[in-house]
């Protein structure tokens, strides 16, 4: 089961505060999120978590705020992506080769889970991770993302430190990390788009080698 089921009750506070928005939003998502693209992907972008008016209102990983603008724009500029984003998860917007999920399936209070949070989803995260031949890269947003992501791979964290740019080799595995492409971090610079894409190529150099 990759996705968890719609009134998951792993985490406590996240069900409270998913059935709140169900309150105030009932025409919203309001659910864990399932990943998004092709199971036979090369190439695994693993998120934090769904933004409130982004995956959480829509349904689709990143679709809806302003991380998804810079994430979709990026995957349409190296050919991991086709059609157009218009932040609509009816936009006909199709991954190549790649596929999208988070580290936590449903939305947290601030965009902040609890440690314990992020360990009851990480199951269905190592779900998506192991038993797939075709996988080969796996793109962590943030430290958070990197931290389940090596985590879920059975490894130490101090054997893979996060850092923008960098490629941790695990198995048949590489495990590429950037900083995560929020508003936050763009607007004051942390990461460009430049930055950002470069990552993007740097994988793509590897999958044709």
């Amino acid at each position: 089961m990759l996705t968890p089921s719609p009134d998951c009750s792993f985490c406590p506070r996240l069900a409270s505060f998913r059935d709140e928005q169900r309150v105030k939003f009932p025409d919203w998502f309001n659910a864990p999120v399932p990943s998004f693209g092709p199971l036979d992907a090369a190439v695994l972008i693993v998120g934090l978590a769904p933004g409130l008016r982004g995956a959480n209102r829509t349904g689709r990983p990143f679709t809806g705020d302003f991380a998804g603008d810079l994430l979709y724009q990026t995957l349409l500029g190296v050919g991991l992506a086709t059609g157009e984003y218009k932040a609509d998860p009816d936009d006909g917007l199709a991954l190549v080769n790649c596929r999208i999920t988070n580290a936590v399936r449903c939305l947290p209070p601030q965009n902040k889970p609890f440690g314990a949070e992020i360990n009851a989803c990480r199951p269905f995260l190592v779900e998506e991770l192991t038993g797939r031949d075709s996988l080969r890269v796996v793109v962590t947003l943030g430290r958070i993302s990197h931290d389940s992501v090596i985590r879920a791979l059975g490894e130490k964290l101090s054997h893979h430190p996060f850092g923008h740019g960098a490629m941790h080799q695990i198995g048949g595995l590489t495990v590429a990390d950037s900083y995560h492409c929020s508003r936050y971090n763009t607007q004051t610079r942390v990461l460009t788009e430049p930055m950002f894409r470069q990552v993007f190529e740097q994988i793509l150099s590897l999958l044709d080698e």
